[in-house]
């Protein structure tokens, strides 16, 4: 007889202990790579306080703000959830390569990373435009990744490779069995690392979505999976992992590419704030109430002003097959 099993709550907010590690990290010296902890659509962003939102858009920004320019975000994570290619601005490529967490990658995985850079590296010989690698808190599989293609392909000790990763992105990582394997285990082979895989993606929006985040200050719960669990369709586990843990949930991941796109910057905003108008001596008035008097007055806020109105909800991002 078929036995009931209790199916878990599919959750679908914030990842846990997202806002617990810094948004961008350093250029790795020597490389193109760059990690960063994975970029929230609005919707979810709206989540956080609006200081520590940080979305595609954001990310672009803080590489900029280190004199660098991004051309390729190389997706990790195990779901499909936190942005769709309609998130990612036109200026980027994009690749999804659905990697459990938890576990050390498939020999497979680390061929389609491998493929992936190589193949940025050849058709971007001419420019110095990063490669951005991000699982959840682009921590444990985005080090393994990065770490494990300077060892195999660019023939770097796993000491060194470790430390440049560790201190370039401001946090180190915690997976022992990632830490082991790359300390110890076998060199993975470079064999067919040049042959063609899924060309990357066009991002597809054109311009930055308004500001988001909340604005009391607060810190919501967050309730993402963490990255021992199984993907969305399958149910997810709730165990309790250690801090520093790598989220792993993406089933499906949208990829295809558009034209490159300059971002517009709006400073329309600057030229909303009119003068406070000048203050004139004015004769006392007595008021008295009456019952036909209105119970309540209209508010003024310049953020109504400035604003023009509610946004509307961003799209949902979409999905496409890989």
């Amino acid at each position: 007889m078929p036995h009931d099993k209790k199916k878990k709550r599919k959750k679908t907010g914030v990842p846990d202990r997202w806002l617990d590690y810094r948004p961008v990290g350093q250029r790795i010296p020597g490389t193109r790579f760059i990690a960063f902890k994975v970029p929230l659509k609005p919707s979810l962003n709206r989540q956080v306080p609006a200081s520590q939102s940080f979305g595609l858009w954001d990310l672009l920004d803080q590489v900029e703000s280190q004199n660098q320019e991004l051309g390729l975000i190389i997706d990790l994570t195990f779901t499909t959830r936190y942005y769709g290619l309609s998130d990612v601005p036109q200026s980027c490529s994009y690749v999804k390569i659905l990697t459990e967490g938890r576990h050390v990658p498939s020999d497979a995985t680390i061929l389609s990373f491998k493929r992936a850079v190589r193949r940025f590296l050849k058709e971007n010989w001419d420019n110095d435009k990063l490669i951005g690698v991000h699982c959840t808190h682009g921590l444990n599989r985005t080090g393994y990744l990065v770490c494990r293609y300077l060892i195999d392909v660019e023939g770097m000790d796993a000491a060194t490779a470790l430390e440049l990763f560790n201190s370039c992105r401001g946090h180190h990582i915690e997976r022992q069995n990632y830490l082991n394997d790359l300390q110890r285990g076998a060199k993975r082979s470079n064999a067919g690392i040049n042959e063609p895989e899924e060309e990357a993606a066009r991002g597809l929006a054109a311009e930055k979505p308004p500001q988001t985040g909340t604005t009391d200050g607060e810190r919501p719960p967050q309730t993402g999976t963490t990255d021992g669990e199984r993907p969305p369709q399958t149910g997810t586990g709730d165990e309790r992992r250690p801090a520093g843990d790598d989220s792993t949930e993406e089933k499906r991941a949208g990829s295809r590419r558009g034209p490159r796109h300059r971002r517009q910057v709006g400073q329309a905003a600057m030229g909303g704030l009119h003068p406070t108008p000048a203050l004139l001596p004015t004769p006392l008035v007595s008021y008295v109430w009456s019952p036909s008097a209105p119970a309540t007055l209209a508010r003024y806020s310049w953020s109504d002003m400035l604003s023009g109105g509610k946004q509307s909800e961003d799209p949902k991002p979409q999905r496409h097959k890989l």
